[in-house]
This record gives structure tokens, sequence and C-alpha cells, in this order.
């Protein structure tokens, strides 16, 4: 098997002799390539942010903004990445190397203050700047004067200020940074990043790197993976690591045995049939959000609001159900949709109801050697949805309290009630004593404001740093109350 290496900005770096717990972000800083920084450690502040070559959904190419303090330098291997060093190009011996646009705009809009956030930024709107169906709005030019009939969060130039979501400055600096993404044109056709859209990214490499009395292994296979499990049961399944990482990170955990998951192909995979939508448990939720293209209106909902960009583009399903936090954006989404987990082992799959699925705090029937090969959504889809995150902030944030809603509403009358909620428990719940009141009966102001109470006693929530049980039961009852006033609006309009 051949050395775990991985190709930066065009040239290939070895791995060897960093521990298999090393992150993308001290490899890159060990060998000098110290633009990508650490701010955080924890995936909130993007001053970290490098690109990563993943296979695309229009061309067979994105370059993919992630967080480098996160992700294990192993789980790389094979891996083609650019950080901002990369981006510019030189020009010839003894000359300064050539700006990319990004960066251009960045200086002259004064969009860098004190420096330290600004290659996280740049890496993070170059993925933005290199997404392939992005254009132009067609009644603007593409500078930041001239914003007519655009929204405040897309430039007339078709960026999604989105893409800088999961990054911060500390230096309030947000306008120019702002006129500075809404000013990037389009890639020339010379550019070589938006040339390599064009071919095929590197194919996903078995690993088996050891240091330090740790293993990092990469299958090829489900079944080799399976087996692998098998042998070793204590051993830490990652996908994206948006999780894991931190645990290395700010908690100091290690593991002797780490398996990557994140490339399997029997994990990697979206049907869409006439009872059910099948996703794979290694894909991320950016990918999963441009596959299904809101083919699941509640899904297509939750994923803006699930935490940043960056966290989206290494973020799984799987590993949101596997951790079993009580405060996980998915789970209560799930829950509403009566989703189900794939269960697989060497032995074969099971499938189980999410309802059924988690047994206490980060605790679920998934057995030793058990992997998430999939969630199961069924067909047909309620029609009327919501997902309500109640958070500090709008958006990258952790809920206080989260809340997802499916109904069926015929003639006036709730047919059906599926509620799922998170945050005021152990684990993810489906709110059932809430669901029983409102179905059989009339969707209207008596029927939902007794519901609402109901509600509000649903689940125990408990006082934190976050909110206070008060306000995550009075939360509850509102999130009701405002679901029947948006339909109630969407019905007289």
């Amino acid at each position: 098997m051949v050395a775990p290496r991985i190709t930066v900005n065009g040239t290939e770096t070895p791995i060897s002799p960093a521990s298999p717990h090393t992150t993308v972000l001290d490899l890159l800083r060990e060998r000098g390539l110290t633009g990508t920084k650490e701010g955080c450690a924890e995936g909130e502040c993007g001053a970290c942010s490098v690109l990563v070559a993943r296979p695309g959904v229009t061309k067979p190419t994105d370059w993919v903004a992630v967080n480098a303090c996160l992700v294990p330098a192993a789980a790389l291997d094979g891996q083609e990445i650019i950080t901002s060093e990369g981006l510019a190009t030189a020009s010839g011996p003894g000359t300064p190397p050539v700006l990319h646009p990004v960066q251009e705009e960045m200086a002259v809009r004064g969009g860098s203050q004190c420096g330290y956030c600004t290659p996280g930024f740049v890496c993070s709107m170059a993925a933005e700047y290199y997404r392939p169906d992005r254009c132009a709005h067609p009644t603007s030019e593409a500078d930041s004067t001239d914003v007519t009939d655009v929204d405040a969060e897309h430039g007339p130039n078709g960026f999604d200020l989105h893409a800088l979501s999961g990054n911060l400055c500390r230096c309030t600096g947000y306008r120019p940074i702002r006129d500075a993404a809404f000013a990037v044109g389009a890639p020339t056709d010379t550019d070589p990043l938006a040339q390599r859209r064009e071919q095929a990214p590197p194919a996903p490499v078995a690993t088996s790197y050891a240091q330090d009395d740790s293993v990092f292994l990469r299958k090829s296979t489900l079944d080799e993976t399976l087996r692998l499990l098998r042998e070793r049961p204590d051993a830490v399944v990652v996908a994206g690591s948006t999780d894991w990482g931190v645990e290395v990170n700010i908690r100091s955990r290690r593991a002797d045995c780490v398996v990557a998951v994140d490339r399997l192909p029997e994990l990697r995979e979206l049907r869409v049939a006439d009872d059910s939508v099948e996703i794979g448990a290694a894909l991320t939720l950016t990918e999963i959000e441009g596959r299904l293209d809101g083919h699941v209106p509640l899904l297509a909902e939750l994923f803006p609001q699930f935490a940043s960009r960056l966290i989206r583009n290494g973020a799984t399903l799987g590993g949101n159900l596997g951790t079993g936090s009580p405060i996980g954006d998915s789970p209560p989404v799930l829950l509403a949709l009566e989703a189900s987990v794939v269960l697989a082992d060497a032995d074969g799959e099971r499938e189980v109801p999410l309802a059924d699925y988690f047994t206490g705090y980060r605790q679920s029937v998934r057995r030793p050697g058990e992997l998430i090969r999939a969630v199961r959504v069924p067909l047909p889809l309620s029609p009327v949805t919501a997902f309500h995150k109640i958070a500090k902030r709008r958006f990258d944030d952790i809920s206080s309290v989260a809340v997802a809603f499916a109904l069926d509403i015929e003639g006036g009358i709730v047919r059906k009630a599926r509620i799922g909620l998170g945050g005021v428990a152990a684990t993810p719940i489906r709110a059932l004593s809430t669901e029983a009141a409102l179905e059989g009966r009339s969707w209207a102001a008596e029927t939902v404001e007794t519901a609402a109470l109901l509600l509000q006693a649903e689940g125990t929530p408990m006082n934190d740093h976050r909110a206070s049980a008060a306000y995550r039961s009075a939360m509850l009852g509102q999130s009701l109350l405002k679901l029947y006033a948006q339909t109630t609006e969407a019905v007289s309009s």
C-alpha cells in the first residue's frame, strides 16, 4: 500500500511523520503554508478554510471549502487541496505572484483589515467563485455598487453570501468583504482551477497509516469496512470529522483506531423510488441538498440553518445521527418525516424507525460493529411542513430548541401530524401528545391553542447557558402558533 500523501497546490506532500490525529491545518503549517490559520479549532471561525477537489454535480469536479482544523490529514490521503497560497499564480523568476481575482478584490476594497481571517475568507470565497452554476444577475453588472433588484444575500454577480457563513471577521469588516464578494467576475477560460473542474477528482484510495500507537484506516468497500469493525468494535468511525475533530482539538481525545467511511461508494448513493427516498449516510449535507434539489421540502428548509456552509461541506446525516446528540438539527426533521435508519454489520442489514433508534443520552440501538448505511424517508410526503430553529444567532449556531412539523390537512381537518423535537430531552423525541391532540380535529385557532399548551409540556427541558427550561417550553408552544399563522397566511393569500 502506497504511503499516504496529499496533493497540495499541485505538489504531492507525504503525511508522514505526522500522527494519524494530526489535522490538515497542522500539517500545512508544519510544512510552511502558514496562510491557513487556527482561530477556534472547532469549525466556528473559518480561518482554516482550504479548497478540496470533490465530485461535482454539474461538472466532474467541484472546489469545496472545508475546515482544515477538523479534518485528519490522513483522511485526505490521495486527494487534492488548494490553500490560500496556491490561489495566486507565478509570474516569473524574481517577480511576485499575480493575485487571484478574489484576493485582488479583497485587497482593493479593504476586505483585509488585521488580516488574520483573510486567507480563510479568500478560500471560502474562491469556492463560491468557482461554483459552476453561479451566474450574474440578468439586470446587473458584477459590481458591488449596483445591487438593483438583488437581495441582500446574493450579489449581482450571483455570489451567494451564505458561502461565507462559516467565516468570522473579528474586526467587523463585513461590508468591504461583502463588496469584494459581490465584485468578483467569472473565471476566465485560461484559469487553471476553472479548467481543473472539467477533470474527475482523485479517486478514493485505501489507506492504512500507523504512527504513535494509533492507526487510521480506510477500506475500499463496505464489506471490508464491516469486517474491520467486527474485529475492531472499539474503532472511532468518521466521515466529515466535524464532531470528532472538535473532540480531538478541544478535549484532546485520541483513539487507537480511526476508520474513515466518507468515500465508501455504498454509503454515497441517493435513490428516489416510488415509496421512499434513500440517502447514503456518507453524503455530505451540501451534496444531499444539491442532489435532492428541493424534492424533500422539509430537508430543504433544514439545510441552510444547519451550522455553516463549511461544516455542511463535510457533515453527514450518518454522523449527525451516529453521535446521538439531543441537540442535533437533523433528528427532529427526520422524526417528523417518519424516517428510518438502515444499519449494517458483517451479518447483514436491518431497518429501524428513527423513533425507536435513540435509547438515551448519546445512546442508540446501534450495536458494536454496526454502521449506519443510509437514511430512508417514506413517500408520499406530508404537504404542510416547517422547521423552526430557535437559536441566539440566525445562522451558524447550536439550537436551543428545534421543532419540525409534517402535517396532512385535508378539508380543514388534520389527518396526520408528526412533530419532531430537539433540545428538550436527553434524546430527540416525537411530540406524541401534541400529535394526538391535533389528529382528527379541525386546523383552527382553538385546536392549535389547545395543542400548543400540550406542546409546551413535551419533553424535559433543562436550564443551561443557551436557554432556560421555561424559555424552551415557551418556544415549543410558540412554534405551533407560528406554524398556524404561516399556514393561514398561505391559504388566505
